[in-house]
Parts: structure tokens; sequence; C-alpha cells
């Protein structure tokens, strides 16, 4: 991400390509070519294995929020937050990155509820 993403947030809100709290661009503005290179690679996600290996952190759950989409959350949109964010979202294997918003929530929440190894498992797999 390039030194002012924050600051150009609010300037990028209208182009947002997913409905709700959360934000999504495939192709900013923010993001410099060494970080596009980073996140198409996966690189970007390595670093959380050491939250994973502290208890922070699972292997797959809902992606971690922003702070500033915690805030817009509807109240059924806060049980999310009940369980350990993961690095692989449960809806990934699913195309959730092409779902709209209430569907990604939707997705995370079937997985809260119906948790067990066996799914993890074949999520990661």
């Amino acid at each position: 991400m390039c030194v002012d993403a924050e600051e150009k947030l609010g300037e990028l809100r209208q182009k947002n390509e997913m409905d709700g709290p959360v934000f999504k661009m495939r192709s900013g503005p923010r993001v410099t070519r060494v970080g596009s290179f980073i996140r198409k690679s996966s690189l970007d996600e390595f670093p959380q294995f050491i939250n994973v290996l502290r208890g922070e952190m699972s292997v797959v759950g809902p992606r971690p929020p922003l702070p500033s989409e915690v805030r817009l959350y509807k109240r059924w949109q806060r049980r999310r937050l009940s369980v350990k964010p993961g690095i692989t979202a449960p809806g990934r294997s699913r195309g959730a990155t092409r779902s709209t918003s209430a569907q990604w929530m939707q997705l995370d929440l079937h997985y809260i509820d119906n948790w067990s190894i066996w799914h993890d498992l074949k999520i990661v797999s």
C-alpha cells in the first residue's frame, strides 16, 4: 500500500466493489507494484502464521475486519467477532470474494455455527 492509503480511502469509497461495511477494490490506486506482487503471490499472508503460533489467529476463520468496518456492522454481523479471525476465510473456497457483503457474512456465520476440524481441513486442502 502507498504511504497515504488511509487518507485516499475516503476519496475511493464511491468505487467500493462490495456492499455493506466492507471496502474492496480489485485494482485500486493505493496498491504499489511491489504490493500487487506480494498480494498475488500471497506473501502478505505469511506473517500471519506468527499470529497463529501465538494463538491470536486461526488458520481458517472469518478474515479480521478493520475497526472502521466493525463500527458499521449491524447487530447480526457482530457475531462473526465471536471467533478468532483466520488467515483464510471459510467462503474463499466457494468464491465468496465475488459475493455481496451479506452473502460473505452469511458464509462466515454458517462456518461459526457448523465448525468442525474436518470442515477446516476441507477448506485448506
